[in-house]
Protein backbone atom coordinates (compact mmCIF):
# COMPACT_ATOMS: atom_id res chain seq x y z
CA UNK A 1 0.00 0.00 0.00
CA UNK A 2 1.25 3.72 -0.33
CA UNK A 3 2.89 5.35 2.63
CA UNK A 4 1.08 8.46 3.02
CA UNK A 5 2.49 10.47 6.47
CA UNK A 6 1.96 13.33 7.91
CA UNK A 7 3.38 14.81 10.88
CA UNK A 8 2.72 14.18 14.51
CA UNK A 9 0.69 17.12 14.81
CA UNK A 10 -1.22 16.66 12.03
CA UNK A 11 0.30 19.57 10.55
CA UNK A 12 1.87 19.73 7.13
CA UNK A 13 3.13 16.46 5.37
CA UNK A 14 6.22 15.54 3.62
CA UNK A 15 6.88 16.30 -0.04
CA UNK A 16 5.54 12.61 -1.26
CA UNK A 17 2.21 13.22 0.51
CA UNK A 18 2.17 16.57 -0.81
CA UNK A 19 2.95 15.35 -4.32
CA UNK A 20 -0.54 13.30 -3.77
CA UNK A 21 -2.32 15.85 -2.36
CA UNK A 22 -1.72 17.76 -5.65
CA UNK A 23 -2.56 14.86 -7.39
CA UNK A 24 -5.65 14.23 -5.62
CA UNK A 25 -7.28 17.92 -5.86
CA UNK A 26 -6.40 17.96 -9.57
CA UNK A 27 -8.73 14.62 -9.74
CA UNK A 28 -11.53 15.98 -8.15
CA UNK A 29 -11.23 19.04 -10.10
CA UNK A 30 -10.94 17.23 -13.19
CA UNK A 31 -14.37 15.16 -12.02
CA UNK A 32 -15.94 17.95 -11.13
CA UNK A 33 -15.63 19.58 -14.73
CA UNK A 34 -16.90 16.43 -16.33
CA UNK A 35 -20.47 16.66 -17.44
CA UNK A 36 -22.99 14.07 -18.06
CA UNK A 37 -26.29 15.31 -19.17
CA UNK A 38 -26.88 13.52 -22.12
CA UNK A 39 -28.99 10.09 -21.82
CA UNK A 40 -26.42 8.03 -23.44
CA UNK A 41 -25.84 4.05 -22.27
CA UNK A 42 -24.02 4.12 -18.50
CA UNK A 43 -24.56 8.20 -18.10
CA UNK A 44 -27.07 7.07 -14.80
CA UNK A 45 -24.67 5.23 -13.05
CA UNK A 46 -21.93 7.35 -14.05
CA UNK A 47 -23.31 10.23 -13.01
CA UNK A 48 -24.22 8.21 -9.34
CA UNK A 49 -19.84 6.83 -9.76
CA UNK A 50 -19.37 10.38 -10.10
CA UNK A 51 -20.80 12.45 -7.43
CA UNK A 52 -19.99 9.47 -5.03
CA UNK A 53 -16.28 10.29 -5.86
CA UNK A 54 -16.40 13.80 -5.57
CA UNK A 55 -17.66 13.18 -2.25
CA UNK A 56 -15.41 10.76 -0.84
CA UNK A 57 -12.64 13.05 -1.92
CA UNK A 58 -14.00 16.13 -0.41
CA UNK A 59 -15.48 13.91 2.94
CA UNK A 60 -12.83 11.91 3.33
CA UNK A 61 -9.19 11.02 0.87
CA UNK A 62 -8.42 14.88 0.86
CA UNK A 63 -8.95 15.74 4.31
CA UNK A 64 -7.39 12.66 6.26
CA UNK A 65 -4.49 12.94 3.80
CA UNK A 66 -3.94 16.21 5.50
CA UNK A 67 -4.72 15.15 9.04
CA UNK A 68 -2.66 11.80 9.08
CA UNK A 69 -2.42 11.30 12.58
CA UNK A 70 -5.89 12.23 13.29
CA UNK A 71 -7.86 9.29 15.49
CA UNK A 72 -8.98 6.69 13.67
CA UNK A 73 -13.21 7.41 12.67
CA UNK A 74 -14.90 4.06 12.58
CA UNK A 75 -18.21 4.41 11.28
CA UNK A 76 -20.76 1.65 12.68
CA UNK A 77 -23.74 0.85 9.97
CA UNK A 78 -25.50 -1.83 8.95
CA UNK A 79 -29.44 -2.76 7.95
CA UNK A 80 -32.20 -1.36 9.72
CA UNK A 81 -33.32 -2.99 13.57
CA UNK A 82 -29.44 -4.92 13.35
CA UNK A 83 -29.00 -2.76 16.91
CA UNK A 84 -26.51 -0.05 15.22
CA UNK A 85 -27.04 2.64 18.14
CA UNK A 86 -27.70 0.16 20.80
CA UNK A 87 -23.94 -1.34 20.48
CA UNK A 88 -22.37 2.41 20.07
CA UNK A 89 -23.87 3.35 23.45
CA UNK A 90 -23.03 -0.03 24.76
CA UNK A 91 -19.12 -0.01 23.68
CA UNK A 92 -19.68 4.21 25.40
CA UNK A 93 -21.30 3.24 28.18
CA UNK A 94 -23.71 5.49 28.61
CA UNK A 95 -26.71 6.46 26.06
CA UNK A 96 -24.87 9.01 23.66
CA UNK A 97 -26.98 8.01 20.56
CA UNK A 98 -30.57 7.38 20.44
CA UNK A 99 -31.82 4.14 19.10
CA UNK A 100 -34.77 4.11 16.66
CA UNK A 101 -37.80 3.02 17.81
CA UNK A 102 -40.01 3.96 14.53
CA UNK A 103 -38.58 3.21 11.13
CA UNK A 104 -37.21 5.02 9.02
CA UNK A 105 -35.79 6.55 11.80
CA UNK A 106 -34.13 10.35 10.61
CA UNK A 107 -31.91 12.03 12.29
CA UNK A 108 -28.50 13.55 12.25
CA UNK A 109 -25.20 10.70 12.75
CA UNK A 110 -23.32 11.01 16.29
CA UNK A 111 -19.90 10.73 16.08
CA UNK A 112 -18.57 10.48 19.83
CA UNK A 113 -14.89 11.29 21.05
CA UNK A 114 -12.23 11.61 23.31
CA UNK A 115 -12.44 15.59 24.81
CA UNK A 116 -8.91 15.36 23.93
CA UNK A 117 -9.42 14.88 20.12
CA UNK A 118 -11.94 17.38 19.59
CA UNK A 119 -10.08 19.65 17.62
CA UNK A 120 -9.58 16.76 14.63
CA UNK A 121 -13.39 16.91 14.29
CA UNK A 122 -14.05 20.50 13.73
CA UNK A 123 -16.01 21.98 10.29
CA UNK A 124 -12.67 21.56 7.84
CA UNK A 125 -11.93 18.45 8.97
CA UNK A 126 -13.29 15.15 7.64
CA UNK A 127 -16.81 15.67 6.20
CA UNK A 128 -16.97 19.48 6.11
CA UNK A 129 -20.01 19.57 4.09
CA UNK A 130 -21.97 17.83 7.59
CA UNK A 131 -22.77 21.15 9.77
CA UNK A 132 -21.35 20.54 13.59
CA UNK A 133 -24.34 20.00 16.39
CA UNK A 134 -23.93 19.18 19.88
CA UNK A 135 -27.19 17.81 20.26
CA UNK A 136 -29.70 15.60 19.14
CA UNK A 137 -31.22 16.32 15.55
CA UNK A 138 -33.40 14.89 12.90
CA UNK A 139 -31.27 17.19 10.52
CA UNK A 140 -29.21 14.39 8.15
CA UNK A 141 -27.04 17.52 7.30
CA UNK A 142 -25.77 17.61 10.38
CA UNK A 143 -23.46 15.48 12.34
CA UNK A 144 -23.99 15.75 15.99
CA UNK A 145 -20.30 15.42 18.29
CA UNK A 146 -20.21 14.00 21.46
CA UNK A 147 -17.52 14.27 23.52
CA UNK A 148 -17.11 11.40 26.02
CA UNK A 149 -13.67 9.36 28.45
CA UNK A 150 -15.32 6.43 27.69
CA UNK A 151 -13.76 6.69 24.00
CA UNK A 152 -9.69 6.50 24.21
CA UNK A 153 -7.93 9.23 22.70
CA UNK A 154 -7.10 7.98 19.01
CA UNK A 155 -10.42 6.46 18.83
CA UNK A 156 -13.57 7.43 17.26
CA UNK A 157 -17.22 5.94 16.81
CA UNK A 158 -19.83 7.31 14.45
CA UNK A 159 -23.22 6.20 14.32
CA UNK A 160 -24.12 6.08 10.80
CA UNK A 161 -27.78 5.63 9.35
CA UNK A 162 -29.43 2.27 7.81
CA UNK A 163 -28.01 1.44 5.02
CA UNK A 164 -31.10 -0.03 3.28
CA UNK A 165 -33.73 2.34 4.84
CA UNK A 166 -37.13 3.18 3.20
CA UNK A 167 -35.65 7.06 2.91
CA UNK A 168 -33.52 7.59 0.34
CA UNK A 169 -31.24 10.30 2.37
CA UNK A 170 -30.68 8.13 5.13
CA UNK A 171 -29.46 5.26 2.43
CA UNK A 172 -27.61 8.44 0.98
CA UNK A 173 -25.91 9.22 3.87
CA UNK A 174 -24.97 5.84 5.59
CA UNK A 175 -23.05 5.13 1.89
CA UNK A 176 -21.20 8.90 2.45
CA UNK A 177 -20.65 8.09 5.69
CA UNK A 178 -19.34 4.38 4.96
CA UNK A 179 -17.07 5.72 2.27
CA UNK A 180 -15.53 8.22 5.04
CA UNK A 181 -14.79 5.93 7.24
CA UNK A 182 -11.39 4.72 8.38
CA UNK A 183 -12.50 1.13 9.68
CA UNK A 184 -15.87 -0.17 9.09
CA UNK A 185 -17.43 -1.44 12.01
CA UNK A 186 -20.46 -3.48 10.14
CA UNK A 187 -23.57 -4.38 12.15
CA UNK A 188 -25.80 -7.35 10.87
CA UNK A 189 -28.26 -9.99 12.81
CA UNK A 190 -29.38 -13.29 12.52
CA UNK A 191 -31.76 -12.29 10.82
CA UNK A 192 -30.60 -10.24 8.74
CA UNK A 193 -26.82 -11.19 7.70
CA UNK A 194 -27.30 -12.20 4.16
CA UNK A 195 -29.75 -9.95 3.08
CA UNK A 196 -28.08 -8.37 -0.37
CA UNK A 197 -28.13 -4.62 0.51
CA UNK A 198 -25.40 -5.18 3.10
CA UNK A 199 -23.37 -7.61 0.83
CA UNK A 200 -23.12 -5.20 -1.94
CA UNK A 201 -21.59 -2.52 0.29
CA UNK A 202 -18.57 -5.08 1.70
CA UNK A 203 -18.41 -6.25 -1.59
CA UNK A 204 -17.41 -2.30 -2.76
CA UNK A 205 -15.53 -2.30 0.81
CA UNK A 206 -13.30 -4.85 -0.05
CA UNK A 207 -12.89 -3.84 -3.80
CA UNK A 208 -11.38 -1.16 -2.34
CA UNK A 209 -9.35 -2.99 0.63
CA UNK A 210 -11.33 -1.04 3.44
CA UNK A 211 -10.42 -2.18 6.74
CA UNK A 212 -13.94 -3.59 7.78
CA UNK A 213 -14.94 -5.95 11.08
CA UNK A 214 -18.22 -7.48 11.17
CA UNK A 215 -20.57 -7.74 14.26
CA UNK A 216 -23.00 -10.61 14.38
CA UNK A 217 -25.56 -8.99 16.45
CA UNK A 218 -28.81 -10.54 17.90
CA UNK A 219 -28.22 -13.69 17.59
CA UNK A 220 -29.52 -16.68 19.57
CA UNK A 221 -27.29 -18.43 21.92
CA UNK A 222 -27.82 -21.73 20.48
CA UNK A 223 -27.69 -20.19 16.93
CA UNK A 224 -24.51 -18.53 16.99
CA UNK A 225 -21.96 -21.46 15.93
CA UNK A 226 -24.32 -22.00 12.67
CA UNK A 227 -24.84 -18.75 11.80
CA UNK A 228 -21.30 -17.80 12.56
CA UNK A 229 -19.72 -20.13 10.58
CA UNK A 230 -21.77 -19.41 7.59
CA UNK A 231 -20.96 -15.74 7.66
CA UNK A 232 -17.50 -16.36 8.14
CA UNK A 233 -17.37 -18.46 4.49
CA UNK A 234 -19.13 -15.80 2.95
CA UNK A 235 -16.49 -13.46 4.03
CA UNK A 236 -13.99 -15.67 3.13
CA UNK A 237 -16.01 -16.24 -0.45
CA UNK A 238 -16.20 -12.68 -1.25
CA UNK A 239 -12.32 -11.08 -0.37
CA UNK A 240 -12.84 -10.39 3.26
CA UNK A 241 -11.39 -13.41 5.11
CA UNK A 242 -9.21 -11.46 6.95
CA UNK A 243 -11.90 -9.35 8.56
CA UNK A 244 -12.10 -9.58 12.17
CA UNK A 245 -16.19 -11.38 12.95
CA UNK A 246 -17.55 -10.57 16.50
CA UNK A 247 -20.50 -11.90 18.02
CA UNK A 248 -23.00 -10.63 20.25
CA UNK A 249 -25.22 -12.52 21.76
CA UNK A 250 -29.22 -11.47 21.94
CA UNK A 251 -30.13 -9.85 25.36
CA UNK A 252 -32.62 -7.93 27.77
CA UNK A 253 -31.19 -4.19 27.77
CA UNK A 254 -31.38 -2.54 30.76
CA UNK A 255 -32.95 1.01 31.49
CA UNK A 256 -30.48 3.38 30.17
CA UNK A 257 -30.64 0.70 26.91
CA UNK A 258 -26.96 -0.73 27.52
CA UNK A 259 -26.66 -4.55 26.58
CA UNK A 260 -24.49 -6.08 29.54
CA UNK A 261 -20.80 -4.78 29.75
CA UNK A 262 -19.92 -8.75 28.94
CA UNK A 263 -22.10 -8.56 25.43
CA UNK A 264 -19.34 -6.09 24.07
CA UNK A 265 -16.31 -6.32 25.71
CA UNK A 266 -14.50 -8.35 22.74
CA UNK A 267 -15.56 -5.70 20.25
CA UNK A 268 -14.44 -3.00 23.33
CA UNK A 269 -11.32 -4.74 23.83
CA UNK A 270 -10.43 -4.90 20.10
CA UNK A 271 -11.20 -1.71 19.55
CA UNK A 272 -9.28 -0.29 23.06
CA UNK A 273 -6.48 -2.16 21.47
CA UNK A 274 -6.30 -0.29 17.92
CA UNK A 275 -6.42 2.55 19.78
CA UNK A 276 -3.62 2.52 21.91
CA UNK A 277 -1.38 0.75 19.48
CA UNK A 278 -0.12 3.95 17.08
CA UNK A 279 1.48 1.40 14.46
CA UNK A 280 -1.73 -0.77 14.33
CA UNK A 281 -3.81 2.30 14.01
CA UNK A 282 -1.85 4.28 11.36
CA UNK A 283 -1.65 0.53 9.42
CA UNK A 284 -5.52 0.76 9.26
CA UNK A 285 -5.81 4.10 8.42
CA UNK A 286 -3.13 3.57 5.54
CA UNK A 287 -4.75 0.70 4.43
CA UNK A 288 -8.30 2.15 4.03
CA UNK A 289 -6.71 5.36 2.46
CA UNK A 290 -4.53 3.93 -0.22
CA UNK A 291 -7.41 1.47 -1.33
CA UNK A 292 -10.05 4.45 -1.54
CA UNK A 293 -7.05 6.23 -3.64
CA UNK A 294 -6.19 3.06 -5.58
CA UNK A 295 -10.04 2.67 -6.36
CA UNK A 296 -10.99 6.44 -7.05
CA UNK A 297 -8.49 6.14 -9.83
CA UNK A 298 -9.78 3.47 -11.46
CA UNK A 299 -13.33 4.42 -11.02
CA UNK A 300 -12.32 7.70 -12.79
CA UNK A 301 -11.89 6.39 -16.02
CA UNK A 302 -15.41 4.83 -16.36
CA UNK A 303 -16.40 8.46 -16.03
CA UNK A 304 -13.74 9.24 -18.54
CA UNK A 305 -15.05 7.26 -20.58
CA UNK A 306 -18.66 7.94 -20.34
CA UNK A 307 -17.67 11.57 -20.69
CA UNK A 308 -16.01 10.39 -23.57
CA UNK A 309 -19.61 9.08 -25.32
CA UNK A 310 -21.01 12.69 -24.38
CA UNK A 311 -18.43 14.08 -26.13
CA UNK A 312 -19.26 11.82 -29.27
CA UNK A 313 -22.90 12.44 -28.89
CA UNK A 314 -22.55 16.14 -28.71
CA UNK A 315 -20.45 15.95 -31.96
CA UNK A 316 -22.85 13.31 -33.76
CA UNK A 317 -25.95 15.26 -32.80
CA UNK A 318 -23.91 18.97 -34.10
CA UNK A 319 -22.55 17.34 -37.31
CA UNK A 320 -26.39 16.27 -38.14
CA UNK A 321 -27.88 19.99 -37.39
CA UNK A 322 -24.92 21.03 -38.99
CA UNK A 323 -25.01 18.88 -42.26
CA UNK A 324 -28.84 19.43 -42.41
CA UNK A 325 -27.86 23.29 -42.56
CA UNK A 326 -24.93 23.43 -45.03
CA UNK A 327 -27.15 21.64 -47.34
CA UNK A 328 -29.61 24.21 -47.15
CA UNK A 329 -27.20 27.26 -47.73
CA UNK A 330 -25.73 25.10 -50.59
CA UNK A 331 -29.07 24.61 -52.51
CA UNK A 332 -29.52 27.89 -52.05
CA UNK A 333 -26.49 29.01 -53.41
CA UNK A 334 -27.26 26.56 -56.33
CA UNK A 335 -30.49 27.65 -57.17
CA UNK A 336 -29.90 31.10 -57.15
CA UNK A 337 -27.05 30.61 -59.60
CA UNK A 338 -27.94 28.00 -61.66
CA UNK A 339 -31.10 29.81 -63.60
CA UNK A 340 -33.88 28.40 -61.78
CA UNK A 341 -34.92 32.26 -60.14
CA UNK A 342 -34.99 32.83 -64.16
CA UNK A 343 -38.88 31.59 -64.27
CA UNK A 344 -42.18 32.41 -63.91
CA UNK A 345 -43.08 35.69 -62.37
CA UNK A 346 -39.10 37.20 -62.77
CA UNK A 347 -38.70 35.92 -66.50
CA UNK A 348 -42.24 37.29 -67.34
CA UNK A 349 -41.03 40.60 -65.50
CA UNK A 350 -37.69 40.56 -66.84
CA UNK A 351 -38.98 40.18 -70.45
CA UNK A 352 -41.88 43.20 -70.05
CA UNK A 353 -38.23 45.03 -68.99
CA UNK A 354 -35.93 44.45 -72.04
CA UNK A 355 -38.90 43.49 -74.50
CA UNK A 356 -39.43 40.25 -76.32
CA UNK A 357 -39.60 38.65 -79.83
CA UNK A 358 -36.83 39.89 -82.30
CA UNK A 359 -34.21 40.62 -79.91
CA UNK A 360 -34.51 37.88 -77.49
CA UNK A 361 -34.79 35.43 -80.88
CA UNK A 362 -31.49 37.76 -82.58
CA UNK A 363 -29.84 36.56 -79.66
CA UNK A 364 -30.18 32.93 -79.57
CA UNK A 365 -28.67 32.95 -82.90
CA UNK A 366 -26.45 35.95 -82.84
CA UNK A 367 -25.02 36.75 -79.36
CA UNK A 368 -22.76 38.84 -80.82
CA UNK A 369 -24.81 41.37 -81.41
CA UNK A 370 -23.70 45.38 -80.95
CA UNK A 371 -23.94 46.15 -78.09
CA UNK A 372 -25.23 49.69 -79.33
CA UNK A 373 -28.46 47.48 -80.89
CA UNK A 374 -28.79 46.07 -77.66
CA UNK A 375 -29.05 49.09 -75.40
CA UNK A 376 -31.83 50.48 -78.50
CA UNK A 377 -34.12 47.63 -78.80
CA UNK A 378 -34.65 48.02 -74.76
CA UNK A 379 -37.79 49.15 -74.33
CA UNK A 380 -38.04 48.72 -70.48
CA UNK A 381 -39.20 51.63 -67.94
CA UNK A 382 -38.56 52.45 -64.55
CA UNK A 383 -41.88 51.21 -63.31
CA UNK A 384 -40.92 47.95 -64.95
CA UNK A 385 -37.29 47.68 -63.51
CA UNK A 386 -39.09 48.18 -60.13
CA UNK A 387 -41.71 44.85 -61.09
CA UNK A 388 -38.77 42.63 -61.69
CA UNK A 389 -37.16 43.51 -58.20
CA UNK A 390 -40.32 43.11 -56.33
CA UNK A 391 -40.21 39.53 -58.82
CA UNK A 392 -37.11 38.49 -57.54
CA UNK A 393 -37.75 40.07 -53.98
CA UNK A 394 -40.49 37.13 -53.60
CA UNK A 395 -39.07 34.15 -56.18
CA UNK A 396 -35.52 34.50 -53.23
CA UNK A 397 -37.41 34.46 -49.89
CA UNK A 398 -39.85 31.69 -51.29
CA UNK A 399 -36.78 29.95 -52.03
CA UNK A 400 -34.84 30.81 -48.69
CA UNK A 401 -38.05 29.81 -46.97
CA UNK A 402 -38.57 26.34 -48.06
CA UNK A 403 -34.47 25.10 -47.49
CA UNK A 404 -34.89 26.96 -44.07
CA UNK A 405 -38.20 24.18 -43.67
CA UNK A 406 -36.67 21.22 -45.37
CA UNK A 407 -33.47 21.84 -43.07
CA UNK A 408 -35.33 22.08 -39.75
CA UNK A 409 -36.94 18.96 -40.70
CA UNK A 410 -34.03 17.48 -41.92
CA UNK A 411 -32.12 18.24 -38.71
CA UNK A 412 -35.06 17.37 -36.28
CA UNK A 413 -35.24 13.75 -38.10
CA UNK A 414 -31.61 12.89 -37.11
CA UNK A 415 -32.05 14.22 -33.47
CA UNK A 416 -35.14 12.02 -32.99
CA UNK A 417 -32.97 9.28 -33.94
CA UNK A 418 -30.85 9.13 -30.93
CA UNK A 419 -32.06 9.22 -27.29
CA UNK A 420 -30.10 12.18 -26.66
CA UNK A 421 -31.36 14.13 -29.35
CA UNK A 422 -34.99 13.46 -28.90
CA UNK A 423 -34.36 14.41 -24.79
CA UNK A 424 -33.26 17.87 -26.06
CA UNK A 425 -36.26 18.65 -28.70
CA UNK A 426 -38.27 17.45 -25.96
CA UNK A 427 -36.90 20.79 -23.93
CA UNK A 428 -36.34 23.03 -26.44
CA UNK A 429 -39.39 24.76 -25.70
CA UNK A 430 -40.00 25.33 -29.58
CA UNK A 431 -40.87 23.40 -32.70
CA UNK A 432 -37.41 22.88 -34.29
CA UNK A 433 -38.99 21.02 -37.25
CA UNK A 434 -40.41 24.06 -38.34
CA UNK A 435 -38.46 27.09 -39.12
CA UNK A 436 -38.61 30.13 -36.63
CA UNK A 437 -41.81 31.55 -36.13
CA UNK A 438 -40.03 35.10 -37.44
CA UNK A 439 -38.17 33.83 -39.96
CA UNK A 440 -40.27 34.69 -43.11
CA UNK A 441 -39.75 38.46 -42.12
CA UNK A 442 -36.02 37.93 -41.41
CA UNK A 443 -35.70 36.12 -44.69
CA UNK A 444 -37.85 39.34 -46.31
CA UNK A 445 -35.25 41.65 -44.84
CA UNK A 446 -32.35 39.78 -46.09
CA UNK A 447 -33.52 39.89 -49.67
CA UNK A 448 -34.06 44.00 -49.43
CA UNK A 449 -30.82 44.25 -47.72
CA UNK A 450 -29.05 42.30 -50.51
CA UNK A 451 -31.09 44.33 -53.31
CA UNK A 452 -30.15 47.51 -51.51
CA UNK A 453 -26.29 46.33 -51.57
CA UNK A 454 -26.81 45.68 -55.21
CA UNK A 455 -28.00 49.09 -56.15
CA UNK A 456 -25.81 50.77 -54.31
CA UNK A 457 -22.74 48.13 -56.26
CA UNK A 458 -23.94 49.85 -59.43
CA UNK A 459 -24.00 53.40 -57.98
CA UNK A 460 -21.24 53.21 -56.76
CA UNK A 461 -19.77 51.44 -60.41
CA UNK A 462 -20.74 54.26 -62.44
CA UNK A 463 -20.53 57.05 -60.12
CA UNK A 464 -18.43 58.89 -62.95
CA UNK A 465 -20.87 57.19 -66.19
CA UNK A 466 -23.98 59.13 -64.51
CA UNK A 467 -24.18 61.40 -67.34
CA UNK A 468 -23.48 59.30 -69.88
CA UNK A 469 -26.39 58.58 -72.14
CA UNK A 470 -26.33 54.40 -71.91
CA UNK A 471 -26.51 54.95 -68.16
CA UNK A 472 -29.18 57.67 -68.07
CA UNK A 473 -30.97 54.87 -70.40
CA UNK A 474 -31.68 52.54 -67.88
CA UNK A 475 -30.91 54.14 -64.60
CA UNK A 476 -29.21 52.67 -61.73
CA UNK A 477 -32.33 50.59 -60.55
CA UNK A 478 -32.51 49.14 -63.97
CA UNK A 479 -28.94 47.93 -64.36
CA UNK A 480 -29.43 46.93 -60.87
CA UNK A 481 -31.87 44.34 -61.94
CA UNK A 482 -29.83 43.25 -64.78
CA UNK A 483 -26.75 42.59 -62.08
CA UNK A 484 -29.59 40.62 -60.55
CA UNK A 485 -30.34 38.40 -63.52
CA UNK A 486 -26.92 37.88 -64.47
CA UNK A 487 -25.84 36.62 -61.14
CA UNK A 488 -28.86 34.50 -61.01
CA UNK A 489 -27.99 32.48 -64.43
CA UNK A 490 -24.13 32.14 -63.16
CA UNK A 491 -23.84 28.68 -64.07
CA UNK A 492 -26.08 28.71 -66.33
CA UNK A 493 -27.83 25.35 -64.87
CA UNK A 494 -31.12 25.39 -66.44
CA UNK A 495 -32.00 22.88 -68.99
CA UNK A 496 -34.75 21.91 -71.20
CA UNK A 497 -36.96 24.44 -73.12
CA UNK A 498 -36.15 26.97 -70.28
CA UNK A 499 -32.40 26.93 -70.99
CA UNK A 500 -32.31 29.42 -74.05
CA UNK A 501 -34.75 31.74 -72.82
CA UNK A 502 -33.12 32.09 -69.11
CA UNK A 503 -29.36 31.92 -71.19
CA UNK A 504 -30.87 34.42 -73.45
CA UNK A 505 -31.79 36.88 -70.26
CA UNK A 506 -28.83 35.99 -68.48
CA UNK A 507 -26.51 37.22 -71.65
CA UNK A 508 -29.03 39.72 -71.96
CA UNK A 509 -28.38 41.26 -68.83
CA UNK A 510 -24.81 40.95 -69.38
CA UNK A 511 -24.98 42.83 -72.34
CA UNK A 512 -26.48 45.59 -71.39
CA UNK A 513 -24.25 46.13 -67.98
CA UNK A 514 -21.42 45.46 -70.73
CA UNK A 515 -22.02 48.41 -72.57
CA UNK A 516 -21.65 50.98 -69.40
CA UNK A 517 -19.03 49.26 -67.99
CA UNK A 518 -17.32 47.08 -69.43
CA UNK A 519 -16.34 43.59 -69.16
CA UNK A 520 -14.33 43.38 -66.45
CA UNK A 521 -16.33 45.77 -64.03
CA UNK A 522 -19.60 43.42 -64.98
CA UNK A 523 -17.84 40.24 -63.93
CA UNK A 524 -16.21 41.73 -60.61
CA UNK A 525 -19.69 43.28 -59.94
CA UNK A 526 -21.54 40.10 -60.22
CA UNK A 527 -18.98 38.50 -58.21
CA UNK A 528 -19.31 40.58 -55.47
CA UNK A 529 -23.00 40.11 -55.89
CA UNK A 530 -23.14 36.69 -55.69
CA UNK A 531 -20.86 36.65 -52.77
CA UNK A 532 -22.52 39.17 -51.13
CA UNK A 533 -25.94 37.11 -51.09
CA UNK A 534 -24.34 33.73 -50.03
CA UNK A 535 -23.16 35.56 -47.26
CA UNK A 536 -26.58 37.01 -46.15
CA UNK A 537 -28.44 33.31 -46.98
CA UNK A 538 -25.35 31.98 -45.10
CA UNK A 539 -25.66 34.21 -42.01
CA UNK A 540 -29.99 33.81 -41.81
CA UNK A 541 -29.60 29.98 -41.94
CA UNK A 542 -26.81 30.55 -39.17
CA UNK A 543 -29.37 31.85 -37.07
CA UNK A 544 -31.32 28.87 -37.63
CA UNK A 545 -28.43 26.35 -37.19
CA UNK A 546 -28.03 27.89 -33.75
CA UNK A 547 -31.28 26.86 -32.47
CA UNK A 548 -30.15 22.99 -32.34
CA UNK A 549 -26.46 24.39 -31.35
CA UNK A 550 -27.00 26.11 -28.59
CA UNK A 551 -28.84 23.57 -27.06
CA UNK A 552 -25.66 21.50 -27.16
CA UNK A 553 -24.01 24.52 -25.84
CA UNK A 554 -25.77 24.61 -22.82
CA UNK A 555 -24.49 21.12 -22.04
CA UNK A 556 -21.37 22.54 -21.26
CA UNK A 557 -19.95 19.91 -22.02
CA UNK A 558 -15.57 19.82 -22.29
CA UNK A 559 -14.24 17.58 -25.45
CA UNK A 560 -10.93 18.00 -23.20
CA UNK A 561 -11.99 17.14 -19.83
CA UNK A 562 -12.10 13.11 -20.89
CA UNK A 563 -8.43 12.99 -21.28
CA UNK A 564 -7.34 15.88 -18.58
CA UNK A 565 -9.54 13.32 -16.10
CA UNK A 566 -7.22 10.11 -17.30
CA UNK A 567 -3.97 12.34 -16.81
CA UNK A 568 -5.19 12.99 -13.45
CA UNK A 569 -6.18 9.73 -12.91
CA UNK A 570 -2.61 8.10 -14.17
CA UNK A 571 -0.73 10.83 -12.16
CA UNK A 572 -2.38 9.80 -8.78
CA UNK A 573 -1.15 5.86 -10.08
CA UNK A 574 2.21 6.77 -10.62
CA UNK A 575 2.97 8.75 -7.39
CA UNK A 576 1.00 5.33 -5.93
CA UNK A 577 3.71 2.94 -7.65
CA UNK A 578 6.37 5.39 -6.96
CA UNK A 579 5.91 5.49 -3.42
CA UNK A 580 5.46 1.75 -3.26
CA UNK A 581 8.75 1.51 -5.14
CA UNK A 582 10.80 3.60 -2.38
CA UNK A 583 9.13 1.73 0.63
CA UNK A 584 9.70 -1.46 -0.47
CA UNK A 585 13.65 -0.19 -1.26
CA UNK A 586 13.68 0.72 2.14
CA UNK A 587 12.15 -2.14 3.63
CA UNK A 588 14.77 -4.08 1.88
CA UNK A 589 17.41 -2.16 2.84
CA UNK A 590 16.44 -1.86 6.44
CA UNK A 591 16.63 -5.83 5.97
CA UNK A 592 19.90 -6.16 4.96
CA UNK A 593 21.14 -3.94 7.57
CA UNK A 594 19.76 -5.85 10.30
Amino acid sequence: MTEIEGTPDGGRPNAESTQMLTALLRMRAALQEVRLPLEVPSATEQRIAQREMVDQLEDYVIPRLMTIEAPLLTVVGGSTGAGKSTLVNSLVGSRVTQPGVLRPTTRSPVLVHNPADAQWFGQDRLLPELERVSRTTDDPQALQLVASDAVPSGLAILDAPDIDSVEERNRTLAAQLLAAADLWLFVTSAARYADQVPWEFLRKAADRSAAVAIVLDRTPPEAIETISTHLARMLASRGLKDSPLFTVNEGEVNDDGLLPPGSVAEIRAWLDSLAADAEARSAVVKQTLDGAIRTLARRSHSVADAATDQVEAVRRLRDDANKAYDQAVNSISEASADGTLLRGEVLARWQEFVGTGELLRSLETRVGWLRDRVINAVKGKPQQAERVTVAVESGLETLILEHAESAAERAEASWQSLAPGQVLLGEAGEDLGRASRDFRRRAERVVRDWQSDVLEMVRNEGADKRSTARFLAFGVNGLSVALMVVVFAHTAGVTGAEAGIAGGSAVLGQKLLEAVFGDQAVRSLAERARRNLEAKVSELMGAERRRYLDLLGRLEISPEAPEKLRAASRRVDDLRFAAKGSHGADEESKSHDA
